[in-house]
């Protein structure tokens, strides 16, 4: 059994900036903490929990309730020079979270990370159309040139070809 001591928030605590994305599979958080010190992460199926401090010894302390379910043993965490990022494996990959936790009042130290994030549930369907969008310019540019040597054909083969390949 794990066992986690964690510092307990106290008023002189404060909650971490976070930013978050949504992906198929996963969700990302990243906290903005300038030299992350006495790193704790504990992730929960429900929940996380970060503490931590930052090079004045300021304490950060952020309590997060997930908007759904996440795979705990297959989520993982990592400390940077400026952030601490989490990546959140789903329990349920392909569902699309609309926020980041569970309770719909948005904490004003949450936010979406719009450079990092896609509209994933849409992906393939815009996929397939800008690849037909590609190949109908990629027709529309090719101009009929000479015809190629097919001496070894008929007259009426090269015209047959020549038609079905230029037309």
């Amino acid at each position: 059994m794990e066992v986690f001591i964690f510092y307990v928030p106290r008023p002189d605590c404060q909650p971490a900036h976070a930013l978050w994305f949504d992906r198929k599979k996963y969700v990302t958080v990243n906290f903005l903490v300038h030299k992350p010190k006495d790193v704790q992460v504990d992730i929960q199926m429900d929940k996380m929990i970060l503490c931590c401090k930052n090079d004045t010894d300021d304490v950060f302390y952020n309590e997060l309730y997930f908007y759904d379910q996440i795979q705990k043993f297959d989520s993982r965490e990592r400390v940077y020079d400026r952030t601490i990022n989490v990546l959140l494996r789903k329990m349920k990959p392909d569902f699309a979270w609309p926020r980041l936790q569970k309770d719909p009042a948005k904490p004003s130290w949450i936010s979406v990370d719009f450079d990092n994030w896609r509209d994933w549930e849409h992906e393939e369907e815009e996929g397939k159309e800008e690849f037909d969008k590609y190949m109908i310019q990629e027709m529309a540019q090719n101009k009929p040139g000479g015809a190629p040597d097919m001496g070894d054909l008929s007259d009426v083969s090269v015209m047959f070809c020549f038609m079905k390949i230029f037309l």
